[in-house]
């Protein structure tokens, strides 16, 4: 007679399967994790920094109450990301009593990842009065300067005061892939002195 076999039991491929399926899930979504984390922590574009270090006026003349001069602005720009900073739509203002008297594009140009640029920009300002503030009904006229409010005020008297906007914008490209909007902006008040055009001091 011959022997009988026992019956093979078929493999439990089902779970093997589900197991196997499982353990990639949860590799698959600690490699996410950690992307993220790397990308945020690395790679996360930053708006870069500007630090106003002078204000000059090289030329400046009074005459009739009209004030005419030309602007200087020396600035620091550091790109604190990790990938080149390619800028393209910059611009310097300046006002007075909240008016724009003068204007300026700034070129276009790169900074490096990490690294920290110089710039200079001068322009001539166009020739505009010298104005005071009104005062209330019955209220002298103060001699010395007049102390403003906010960014759009001004002063006269012995200084007058006004307003320099910096706008820088442009773009970061991280692992060569992915494409971010970054920008920033340094508004300064700036202290003049009317007799010789000297600066007495700004404020950013």
């Amino acid at each position: 007679m011959g022997k009988s076999h026992p019956a093979h039991k078929p493999a439990p491929t089902g779970r093997t399967n589900l197991a196997s399926c499982v353990v990639a899930a949860v590799f698959l979504i600690f490699i996410i994790m950690v992307a993220c984390i790397v990308y945020f922590a690395v790679f996360k574009p930053k708006d870069p920094n500007l630090a106003v270090n002078a204000v000059q006026l090289p030329s400046f003349s009074v005459a009739n109450s009209t004030v005419t001069f030309t602007f200087s602005q020396y600035v620091t720009v550091n790109n604190p990301n990790r990938a080149v900073f390619t800028h393209y739509d910059s611009s310097l203002q300046l006002l007075y009593a909240g008016v724009q008297v003068g204007f300026m594009f700034i070129p276009a140009g790169k900074i490096s990842a990490g690294k920290t640029q110089y710039m200079a920009a001068t322009f001539s300002v166009r020739s505009f009065p010298l104005s005071s503030p009104s005062l209330p009904p019955g209220q002298p006229e103060i001699l010395g300067p007049n102390v403003t409010d906010g960014l759009a005020g001004f002063r006269i008297g012995p200084s007058m005061e006004v307003e320099s906007r910096l706008e820088m914008a442009g773009r970061v490209r991280v692992l060569h892939f992915f494409t971010h909007h970054v920008e920033a902006r340094s508004d300064c008040r700036v202290s003049i002195s009317v007799s010789d055009g000297s600066v007495l001091g700004f404020h950013c």
